[in-house]
């Protein structure tokens, strides 16, 4: 995901579209973050489950 991102936002700067490029960083950041949460929600469910909360 970092990697197309990072392609991305560089293809966007050279050709001078440095908002756009911005707009790109930004939402791969939400996106990666919505991402984590999943998975950070999977391991505490994972967690209560082994130790029997």
């Amino acid at each position: 995901m970092g990697l197309l991102v990072s392609v991305a936002t560089q293809i966007l700067s050279k050709s001078g579209r440095d908002e756009q490029a911005t707009l790109v960083t930004v939402a791969g950041i939400v996106v990666v973050l919505l991402m984590l949460i999943e998975q950070i929600g999977a391991l505490f469910s994972l967690v209560y489950t082994t130790f029997g909360f």
